[in-house]
């Protein structure tokens, strides 16, 4: 018996502790702007001077910036933070003379945010609440907080129609915000895809069975539209129109975990968190006891990239920029995108949010 509870010990401490250092390195915030904005250790990866650093906006005021959402008559970014408050951000020509305000809060934790079209009025995916409606006056509506008698866990990303149809995604079904990560740790498709129509009031499942769906973005001729499955490393397309009409397919695999999506451009900006992510990706796999030979590694299922993490000192997230084909154009990376949760192209500069920083990164781009 002794001996059995020895093993059982031996057995928990060593699964622990990687999943401990995985923590430690994927919490702690790094707000240095002094690190180069650019590597060059991939063909896709932009090759802009050393010299353009990325901006710190808004430092120590925004807590967990997921999304951006920009006006473009204002010129203001909106983005929802982990204290409930809906930020108004006015970048200033320098990180220094940027103004942040309290704007809305929706007394649980904003993720996705997007516009009704032709209106002032807010679409935002709320972990806790559901999906909302704000007010220009500020005025909250919860549109939707179930579907099919199963109400939402985890509202997240979101995105509006130009017929005014609001698709969105329930990252769980199972787990909230707050143990978002058993979700990931399970490694059970627990998500769905839905839809809600503001003129009929219908809620719609599309698909389900998803491995944590996250941000989603429509293509421009609204025929279907693209979502993260964060730590399956992809991008699912779905279709809203056409022959494939309710069909899913993948879109892109990456390298690293997707978040949120923004289409800007002709292009999807994919965000994708830093790869030290695969530590935990890497514990998913192993408990969960999904078996491919490529990921084997003495004995236990990992990802390649994971066996690599020990060699790099400095974590480098990435934004994609990926056509309607799904191939990627261009890639951004570097160590301030580090906790990266979305990208959005605003002028010749990209906006990053993140839901562990306490700050925006602005990144200046070679070309508008």
């Amino acid at each position: 018996m002794l001996n059995n509870r020895r093993s059982q010990l031996i057995i928990f401490f060593l699964l622990l502790t990687p999943v401990l250092a995985a923590a430690r390195l994927f919490y702690r915030v790094n707000s240095s702007n002094s690190d180069p904005l650019f590597n060059n250790d991939n063909e896709l990866i932009s090759n802009i001077s050393r010299r353009r650093k990325p901006e710190i906006l808004g430092k120590g005021k925004l807590k967990g910036p997921e999304d951006i959402l920009h006006d473009e008559k204002s010129g203001v970014i909106y983005t929802g933070c982990r204290d409930g408050w809906i930020k108004r951000v006015k970048p200033g020509n320098s990180a220094k003379d940027t103004v942040v305000e309290n704007w809305v809060n929706t007394g649980g934790r904003p993720l996705g945010l997007s516009w009704m079209h032709g209106t002032k009025e807010m679409i935002v995916a709320d972990a806790y609440k559901g999906l909302l409606k704000i007010e220009e006056n500020g005025k909250i509506r919860v549109l939707t907080e179930e579907a099919n008698g199963k109400k939402f866990k985890l509202t997240d990303g979101v995105t509006v129609a130009k017929d005014g149809k609001i698709y969105f995604t329930d990252a769980s079904s199972k787990y909230n915000m707050k143990n978002f990560m058993l979700d990931i740790f399970e490694g059970k498709p627990n998500g769905r895809l839905l839809s809600y129509d503001p003129k009929t009031s219908e809620t719609l499942l599309l698909a389900s069975g998803l491995y944590f769906p996250n941000g989603v973005a429509l293509s421009p001729n609204q025929d279907f539209l693209v979502f993260c499955e964060t730590p399956e490393r992809r991008c699912r397309q779905y279709y809203i129109e056409g022959e494939r009409k309710g069909s899913v397919e993948n879109f892109i695999e990456l390298p690293t975990m997707p978040d949120n999506i923004h289409f800007k451009d002709g292009h999807f900006w994919i965000a994708a968190a830093m790869v030290t992510f695969y530590f935990l990706f890497s514990y998913q796999l192993m408990i969960s006891g999904k078996k491919n030979n490529k990921f084997k590694k003495n004995g236990y299922f990992l990802p390649e990239a994971a066996t690599k993490m020990g060699k790099k000192k400095r974590e480098k997230g990435r934004v994609y920029v990926v056509n309607l084909e799904g191939k990627v154009s261009k890639t951004y990376s570097g160590t301030a995108l580090k906790l990266v949760a979305s990208g959005v192209k605003i002028g010749n500069y990209l906006y990053c949010g993140s839901i562990f920083n306490y700050h925006i990164v602005r990144l200046p781009l070679s070309h508008g």
